[in-house]
């Protein structure tokens, strides 16, 4: 397929964001799907109604080496067996608060912009736990405001990756920015391993909305030795940015 086409397919489909009809948003994604390259991510329409799966990326086969076919088939139950034994309680606890948090914190015209996110490990066709972070964006709900039709993106991450199970509530700013509004750790606490005492600091100072130049005074260090912890701290927390940090430890106090 042209450039130009491939294109248009893009347009087509975030167009259809102004209040699509369902049918067709979903068939516009279908239709991309045959031009994405293979890689370590796939995608799924989700219907937690039913608890099926309204469409499945040809990634899915060769991310985990399974049938889409017996997926589609079986549903959600099937998918959800395949989840690590170790991870179903703390996986189960995440989902329900997260649905709780929703419908107790998010009115129903931003649920239209809510995007959620959570991980655990499942079981490949070698009989391997890969680690999943599983990204969902609702597309659908029911009459109380629950999502139950949702467009939910896997990535795949190699199985020795040590990983807490977490959850997440991000919502699309006017600057159409997500932030972050809910997040948990169920394993242990977030600053608990791999931080040190100065960058524990520094993130304290961070909180207070404090720059790298009032930190660098207040610490008595360098402004650029500042900049260097903060960029240790992201890549040791796997985070994208100081403000998401921020948000995320605002809204959990008892992380730090």
């Amino acid at each position: 397929m042209e450039y130009k086409s491939i294109k248009e397919l893009y347009k087509s489909i975030f167009k259809s964001y102004d209040k699509p009809s369902l049918e067709t948003h979903i068939q516009r994604i279908m239709d991309l799907d045959r031009f994405l390259p293979y890689s370590s991510t796939f995608f799924c329409i989700t219907n937690t109604q039913d608890l099926s799966f309204e469409y499945i990326s040809k990634n899915y086969a060769t991310c985990l080496g399974l049938s889409a076919e017996e997926l589609k088939l079986k549903g959600m139950r099937y998918f959800w067996d395949r989840i690590h034994p170790g991870d179903l309680n703390s996986w189960l606890k995440a989902l329900n608060e997260l649905m709780q948090f929703t419908l107790t914190n998010i009115s129903l015209e931003d649920r239209q912009k809510a995007n959620y996110t959570w991980n655990y490990r499942f079981k490949n066709a070698d009989n391997v736990f890969v680690n999943i972070i599983q990204n969902t964006t609702p597309l659908a709900f029911d009459s109380t405001g629950k999502p139950i039709i949702g467009l939910a993106h896997y990535t795949v991450l190699h199985p020795n990756v040590k990983m807490d199970i977490t959850a997440s509530a991000k919502i699309l700013n006017d600057k159409n920015e997500y932030n972050t509004v809910y997040f948990n750790s169920y394993s242990q606490k977030l600053l608990s391993g791999g931080i040190s005492n100065r960058e524990r600091d520094i993130i304290r100072l961070l909180i207070q909305n404090k720059s790298s130049k009032e930190i660098s005074e207040r610490l008595n260090i360098s402004s650029h030795t500042v900049d260097t912890h903060r960029r240790n701290i992201l890549k040791k927390l796997n985070i994208s940015s100081t403000g998401e940090l921020i948000g995320i430890l605002k809204l959990n106090q008892n992380l730090i």
